[in-house]
């Protein structure tokens, strides 16, 4: 599988925020996904990535190469949704498609009518006069439509009805069948990488706690739910972020850690936002 991105003990540091020794790939042919809480430096990494910012240590490589003049070549195979496009309110959809496709030397109009008309987008219309969803949909649109070899998405369905985000995950897996793209997905919205994603990438407090394959996380751990009195110091250690109540507690447990709770504990699967909200409770705070 080859690495379309490759981080490799990358660092930057901020005032009161730091992003450590991050190391990882988003590999051709996959969705990966990107979650984290705020603040955790998702954002930071991608714009590491998209070259709007450099590391104070390590090294970011986009298709092979870290040199500066080869990743702002790189720029044309890329495809970037923000989760606020960017868009002069004052253009229309068609107009704004001109100016973006001025900056790609792949530009393919047949591609950009296509999806146009795929998402129901009045070429005439200002931006001004069309919806959050609408937007989101020009955006993805015309991040699609230069045979971008990489699709770095940031928030893309933060805020849109489910109808709208459903109908942007069935191109996106539309999307990855042609094994010679790679898909990068930041969001909060879990539920959509459960849908889609192939590989995760956690993040929290500047650090990658997690990076590999979606179901090996999701198979880690159980959902565990039981009495109070089964919580000594012995349980309590291999437990990560409970919550107690009158009536009983709810934790995140790793696989190996069942056979000490004994029987009287439910034990579920996960989801991954269960995983990323207890892992992040269970964590000490500075």
């Amino acid at each position: 599988m080859e690495d379309v991105v490759t981080l490799e003990g990358v660092s930057k540091t901020f005032r009161g925020f730091r992003l450590e020794d991050v190391t990882f790939s988003i590999k051709k042919g996959f969705i990966t996904g990107f979650i984290g809480p705020n603040g955790s430096g998702k954002t930071t990494t991608i714009k590491l990535i998209m070259d709007l910012l450099h590391p104070d240590a390590g090294t970011v490589r986009l298709f092979g190469h870290s040199d500066p003049r080869s990743r702002q070549k790189a720029k044309d195979r890329i495809g970037f949704v923000y989760a606020e496009p960017p868009f002069y309110d004052e253009l229309t959809v068609d107009q704004t498609k001109t100016v973006v496709a001025s900056f790609y030397s792949r530009w393919d109009e047949r591609l950009y009518r296509h999806y146009r008309n795929q998402f129901e987008l009045p070429g005439d219309r200002k931006i001004k006069a069309l919806s959050t969803g609408m937007k989101m949909k020009l955006s993805i649109a015309l991040a699609l439509s230069h045979h971008a070899e990489l699709i770095l998405l940031d928030e893309p369905t933060s805020g849109l009805d489910p109808i709208v985000r459903r109908e942007i995950l069935d191109v996106l897996a539309e999307l990855i069948q042609d094994e010679g793209k790679a898909i990068f997905f930041s969001t909060h919205i879990t539920t959509d990488l459960e849908r889609i994603a192939d590989y995760m990438i956690f993040i929290h407090r500047g650090r990658i706690l997690y990076n590999g394959e979606k179901d090996r996380l999701l198979e880690q751990y159980r959902l565990v739910k039981g009495p109070r009195e089964i919580l000594n110091p012995e349980t309590r250690e291999k437990l990560i972020g409970i919550r107690e109540t009158g009536v009983g507690f709810e934790a995140l447990a790793p696989n190996d850690a069942l056979p000490a709770l004994g029987s009287r504990v439910l034990a579920e699967p996960p989801s991954l936002e269960d995983i990323m909200l207890y892992t992040v409770k269970g964590e000490p705070h500075a």
